[in-house]
């Protein structure tokens, strides 16, 4: 499956902070429970990401009207 495969899975999807000083995020769905911790640094990265993601996908939403 890849990023532009629809799919008709549904997930829960949690993000927060760990007593460890981690950031999780908690991804369950379809039987499965998926943690995965990151270090701040590393969750700003993710952040970033995401921020640019959603940046390009109204760019093509725009772009598509």
């Amino acid at each position: 499956m890849s990023i532009n495969s629809e799919s008709d899975i549904t997930a829960n999807l949690q993000i927060g902070p760990t007593t460890e000083g981690m950031v999780r995020i908690f991804v369950e769905g379809g039987g499965a429970e998926i943690p995965m911790d990151f270090d701040p640094e590393e969750a700003d990265e993710i952040a970033e990401e995401i921020r640019a993601a959603a940046a390009q996908a109204r760019k093509m939403a725009t772009t598509k009207r």
